[in-house]
């Protein structure tokens, strides 16, 4: 899932945690759910813990297959996906608030900072690819802000994946608690803001952003987005400059992961992209 700030904390301020406390960090401990972020109405948004903790599989990898350069994992979770970048031989990041999933992630062989998006982090535009999956670009509940603050991060005519809620339209901001049963009387976190975004909703979000779109496409019942930061050097309906981009040494694109600082990652995994559970 994606890094959660706070509830009213602007970005760049450290605000709660909720990705960090149980029960969230007791799923990525056994691997298991069920856990559901819980919406104020009584809906539930299940989380699929069981897939985050296992190894990227087949969609996964045709999404890291369109990666360029270095590659930073907003909300990286368990890790699954940076831990098979880092088994190609990818130069790659993961950040989450989530103490538990960042060790989950040093587990699996990759590079992780617990830390916020929204927090100062390494290598600022200079990352090649950028990933928002598993729910991800719901992360503080603002997408134009998530998305500003992505540009930041990646280098100009850099690559941003998102995966959004399949076939459906929806723009939706909620507030949120983090349960592990389907039950309204479980214990629960603290709320913090959501969002849950459609492709329709993320294209409209991202062209009043300046962004490009690259492409879309679905998969094993997800579906993607892929947008291209603003170059600039060029306007901003120039081409993409992806053959300069890609003949960059990789090793130039964003700083390295420190490997001794994976006790320190960013946020939780986020919501499935599903249709959200009614409550019982």
């Amino acid at each position: 899932m994606s890094a959660v700030h706070g509830t009213t904390t602007p970005p760049g301020v450290p605000g709660p945690r909720p990705w960090s406390a149980d029960p969230y960090s007791d799923a990525l401990v056994t691997g298991r759910g069920p856990l559901f972020l819980r919406r104020t109405d009584g809906w539930l948004l299940p989380l699929e813990v069981e897939r985050w903790c296992a190894r990227a599989d087949a969609v996964d990898l045709t999404v890291l297959g369109r990666c360029e350069g270095t590659v930073l994992d907003v909300g990286c979770g368990p890790g699954r996906l940076v831990a098979e970048l880092a088994a190609r031989g990818r130069p790659a990041l993961g950040i989450d608030v989530s103490e538990a999933a960042v060790a989950h992630t040093a587990r699996l062989g990759g590079q992780a900072l617990r830390r916020s998006v929204f927090e100062p982090l390494p290598g600022e535009g200079r990352w090649d690819t950028a990933l928002l999956l598993d729910g991800n670009v719901g992360i503080g509940g603002d997408p134009a802000a998530l998305l500003r603050r992505m540009a930041q991060l990646l280098t100009p005519g850099g690559l941003l994946i998102v995966e959004t809620l399949a076939d459906v339209d929806v723009d939706e901001r909620v507030s949120v608690h983090i349960v592990r049963v389907a039950d309204p009387r479980s214990t629960a976190g603290p709320a913090f803001p959501w969002a849950r975004l459609g492709t329709p909703a993320l294209l409209r979000h991202a062209a009043r952003a300046g962004w490009r779109r690259e492409g879309q496409w679905s998969a094993g019942g997800r579906s993607f987005v892929a947008l291209r930061n603003r170059d600039g050097r060029d306007g901003p309906d120039d081409r993409d400059d992806r053959d300069d981009r890609n003949s960059r040494s990789t090793s130039s694109a964003a700083d390295p992961a420190n490997s001794t600082a994976v006790i320190n990652s960013q946020r939780a995994r986020k919501p499935s992209p599903e249709s959200p559970v009614a409550n019982r």
